[in-house]
């Protein structure tokens, strides 16, 4: 199949994957199930990938799928200006592996498989 569906159509997959993608990159630390994680890790690992490479074309490609979202406060710093500032020099030296799943446990509600995603 090369990638899991997630119960949704593939727009809405595609506007998930935006989403977590984007807090992921805010956040630098997301609580999510472990299926969602794996996805999102590709995503995200393509994502500072073009911020390491760091032109304008790869700035437009990411532009185009991270969300508009305001990461600092008091900077006015967006999502796609910390990927490429301060995100992708961070990892300049490394080779892939940006990501981190940690497992938590089963969600209380239905028990789900829960994990912790992070940048390393």
């Amino acid at each position: 199949m090369g990638y899991r569906k997630l119960g949704r159509t593939s727009s809405q997959r595609k506007a998930l994957l935006r989403d977590l993608a984007t807090d992921l990159i805010v956040f630098e630390r997301i609580e999510t199930t472990e299926a969602k994680a794996k996805e999102l890790r590709s995503v995200v690992e393509k994502m500072i990938t073009l911020g390491k490479r760091g032109d304008l074309h790869a700035r437009r490609q990411a532009a185009a799928f991270i969300r508009n979202e305001v990461a600092n406060e008091e900077s006015g710093q967006s999502a796609l200006q910390k990927l490429f500032s301060d995100i992708a020099p961070r990892y300049e030296e490394r080779q892939g592996g940006y990501t981190r799943i940690m497992k938590m446990g089963p969600r209380r509600g239905d028990g789900a498989p829960v994990v912790v995603i992070e940048l390393v």
